[in-house]
């Protein structure tokens, strides 16, 4: 059975071809090993592995999870952020905010950020396939606000990120992941405005992602195995990871 080290090794070396296969070079995507789900042990594995950059989905979760491990782990969300959570995310110093969803949420969160002096870096979520059930932007809603979305002083907008609908063979990903890159292109030149990350690829699809411009990449699985499906909670309480 493979450990989190021996899986970290191999997700690199998909990346490293990846990008190798797109003339790029490998120190422009980021690997984002994504936790939920699984306890801090499995952090603390891949940051032994030198995995430094983990995403989390759930507040609640990462709440309990991210004050007891070492403070060399750097965090982003990368799930729908509901509106009543913005206040505890942005307590929790996530560097990176992936899933912005909407120009409510983003009002919301400029004007807590304003109470709390802060400026939160994120990226807009486009819902580049049209699925009910996902959140995002339709890429006509997001050109039609995004003056309303720049015009929000306290927030940072670096990119876009879309989740690609699933798929059991990672080609069908690619007019997806295509789309968003285009669609930023578009936006980049629209709104003389620089968006140099964009955030698509998962563990099913994540090559494809890079080849087609990814600058992070959401790995979980591949990484940590098969998650649980159940959001992790601390067994005691006052359990800490060391530095």
């Amino acid at each position: 059975m493979n450990t989190i080290a021996d899986n970290l090794v191999a997700v690199r070396g998909v990346i490293s071809e990846a990008a190798t296969r797109a003339g790029r070079q490998e120190e422009e995507i980021e690997l984002v090993a994504v936790s939920k789900t699984h306890p801090p042990d499995a952090v603390i594995e891949a940051l032994e592995a030198g995995q430094f950059l983990f995403g989390e989905s759930r507040v609640q979760e990462a709440r309990a999870k991210i004050p007891i491990l070492p403070g060399r782990a750097r965090w982003h969300f990368i799930g729908h952020l509901q509106r009543n959570k913005i206040r505890q995310a942005l307590a929790l110093g996530f560097e990176l905010l992936h899933g912005i969803d909407s120009l409510e949420t983003a009002r919301d969160l400029n004007r807590i950020a304003d109470e709390a002096g802060m400026f939160p870096k994120l990226l807009l979520e486009v819902n580049v396939a049209g699925e009910s059930s996902k959140f995002g932007f339709s890429p006509a809603k997001l050109r039609a606000q995004l003056e309303e979305l720049l015009a929000l002083e306290r927030l940072q907008i670096e990119g876009l990120m879309t989740i690609a609908p699933f798929a059991p063979e990672a080609e069908a990903s690619r007019p997806h992941f295509v789309a968003l890159r285009e669609l930023r292109d578009q936006v980049q030149t629209e709104f003389c405005l620089p968006l140099p990350r964009l955030s698509m690829g998962m563990s099913g699809d994540y090559a494809v992602a890079i080849e087609e411009g990814a600058t992070l990449v959401r790995v979980g699985t591949a990484i940590f195995g098969t998650r649980s499906g159940k959001a992790w909670k601390p067994a005691a309480e006052g359990a800490t990871f060391d530095d």
